[in-house]
């Protein structure tokens, strides 16, 4: 096996999945229960028990850890919180020792973070990954998320993290919820709409991922987001555009949102400028630099 993917049915984790396949990688999954897809070999794990096979590790040349509990599924409780951030956090751990206990070592590690880290606000600071977490909730979810990640630089292995903007994807995520209000022709812009809204295409994404295995020059944090830094209202409008619907120029005001979702209201109401500068410095060329043409 040369690619070990944990979240590896997940939106991006079966793309990524696909398009290392397409590249003649050899791709196995880490799941809680055997995998539909007969050409993709599935591991059991249990984080909850500390159990992973023990094949899995030892056959692992590169690991992707994209495992991590949805965090627009359900309204944030303090139940949830803990679960979105046990999701992610006790994870790596658990992966970090089964690799600390196997004979064989991956050739690097590449983990899923988010935009996210810089915190949920709207400032006209453009974002870099030199700038600290943000000590907000989502914020700290990050940096403990990266720090139990950083075990494994520390211990030797090439690591690299990826903090991802929305994903643009014709199969679900947040766009699908999104465009939801926009078919029934209600599209318009949430809260003040000019929040701005760091997004990647999937393909851009898993291409990136593709780059971390590849590029044993990569290490440590990049910023995974098109150099595109559009507001909410643009969004709304493009995707008003996409379905040949109509835009409505009232916005849907915070209050409302406040009243749905609670404290989770805060990653769509608020939103800044992600600098996409390093990973372009780093050789990688983006496919969609533009939002239009990738919600066409």
């Amino acid at each position: 096996m040369d690619v070990l993917i944990t979240g590896g049915s997940g939106l991006v984790g079966s793309h990524l999945s696909k398009k290392l396949k397409e590249k003649g990688y050899e791709v196995a999954i880490l799941s809680r229960k055997k995998h539909g897809d007969p050409d993709t070999k599935t591991y059991l794990w249990d984080p909850g028990k500390n159990e992973i096979e023990k094949e899995a590790i030892e056959k692992a040349g590169y690991i992707v850890h994209l495992a991590g509990a949805n965090i627009s599924d359900k309204r944030w409780t303090k139940k949830r919180k803990q679960e979105i951030v046990d999701s992610r956090v006790e994870t790596a751990k658990l992966l970090f020792n089964k690799v600390s206990e196997s004979k064989t070592r991956p050739k690097a590690f590449i983990s899923s973070s988010a935009v996210n880290y810089y915190g949920t606000l709207t400032s006209d600071k453009i974002f870099s990954e030199d700038d600290p977490p943000s000590n907000d909730f989502m914020g700290q979810t990050c940096k403990k998320w990266e720090q139990s990640v950083m075990k494994f630089e520390d211990s030797g292995i090439r690591t690299v993290i990826l903090r991802n903007g929305v994903v643009i994807s014709p199969k679900g995520g947040a766009i699908k919820k999104m465009s939801v209000s926009v078919k029934l022709g209600l599209g318009s812009p949430v809260g003040s709409g000019k929040q701005y809204f760091p997004w990647i295409h999937i393909e851009d994404l898993c291409n990136i991922y593709i780059k971390a295995i590849e590029d044993s020059k990569m290490q440590g944090a990049y910023n995974a987001v098109a150099p595109d830094h559009i507001k909410n209202r643009n969004v709304m409008k493009a995707l008003a555009d996409a379905f040949n619907r109509p835009f409505w120029a009232p916005n849907v005001p915070s209050f409302i949102i406040k009243i749905l979702f609670g404290e989770m209201a805060n990653i769509l109401l608020k939103g800044s400028r992600i600098s996409a500068d390093k990973i372009k410095e780093a050789g990688y060329e983006f496919r969609f630099t533009n939002f239009k043409d990738a919600v066409s």
